[in-house]
């Protein structure tokens, strides 16, 4: 499978056995036996059409939600290049690429002052995987804004959604997990009756209040459920500070997993694991991954 020969001449930069753990924000994990970044739309497509019938795919973007394990990933690993990391305006509607960073797509708002994305200032993953899960905070989410999206599955053939296609719930959407993202519509709102600077700053001040900064994590560990915030729960299981080899929950924010001593991927998930049990003794609820872990743990392939 890993043989780069199987695939036709393409663009992109087409890679084997190529390390994630160490592009991933909590830095642990294994390799993708394939690697392909698609140099644009079309590279992606031939790639995608032309691609050996049992080749497992794996989409990914900044790496900031999920966990790599240490055995790596099978098959093919695409995460879409530069090209894919452009916008365009025209009037309030913007155009902008699945790898856009989702505070690029804050600061390109706000420059042309068009409100409603101060709330991307600070989440550090790209639109492509922000729709997907219908990521948001405080009170706002992705999908308030979104207009129709385009996307390629895996047989390569264009797929259209609009907005009422996708069915958005809590850190979900019914977009199937056989379509790579490749573009969104998002629609500002130019007469917003506050500073939009001024909010974006109170937002980035919010964040440096409440979460960690400059350490190795992937955010918020676990969905809230129930109408609970997951960091309450985790918080009245005992849970802060509580540590598994390298890895331990923040104690700034108990909903944080910061990989502090060199933690390995098995320390991460064995302490995400040990807290759902504690949460599930003390207030029988089960908490959810939020973050995705991919691939295998055995690093035997």
């Amino acid at each position: 499978m890993s043989d780069t020969g199987n695939f036709l001449p393409l663009r992109g930069i087409l890679r084997e056995n190529e390390n994630l753990g160490e592009k991933s924000f909590f830095g642990v994990g294994g390799a993708a036996e394939l690697l392909f970044i698609p140099s644009n739309m079309d590279d992606l497509v031939l790639f995608l059409r032309e691609r050996p019938n049992d080749a497992q795919i794996t989409i990914l973007g900044a790496m900031s939600n999920v966990l790599i394990r240490a055995g790596g990933i099978k098959g093919v690993v695409i995460i879409l290049g530069e090209w894919f990391g452009r916008i365009f305006l025209e009037g309030n509607v913007m155009e902008v690429g699945a790898a856009v960073g989702c505070s690029k797509l804050s600061s390109f708002a706000m420059n042309n002052e068009l409100g409603g994305f101060e709330f991307l200032m600070g989440i550090p993953g790209t639109i492509g995987g922000a729709i997907k899960m219908n990521a948001g905070c405080y009170d706002s989410s992705i999908s308030d804004r979104l207009i129709e999206c385009e996307g390629v599955d895996f047989d390569g053939r264009i797929r259209w959604f609009r907005l009422q296609d996708m069915r958005f719930g809590y850190r979900a959407s019914s977009i199937p997990d056989n379509v790579i993202l490749t573009r969104a519509w998002f629609r500002g709102d130019p007469s917003v009756n506050y500073s939009i600077s001024r909010r974006v700053n109170e937002i980035v001040a919010m964040r440096k209040n409440d979460q960690p900064q400059n350490r190795r994590s992937c955010g918020s560990v676990f969905k809230n459920v129930e109408s609970r915030r997951a960091w309450e729960l985790i918080d009245a299981a005992g849970c802060r500070g509580l540590r598994v080899g390298g890895a331990v929950i923040s104690e700034k924010h108990c909903n944080f997993i910061i990989n502090e001593e060199n933690a390995s991927s098995d320390d991460i998930e064995d302490l995400g694991e040990l807290v759902i049990q504690k949460v599930l003794k003390n207030s029988g609820i089960r908490l959810e991954w939020e973050i995705m872990r991919l691939g295998t743990r055995d690093i035997k392939r």
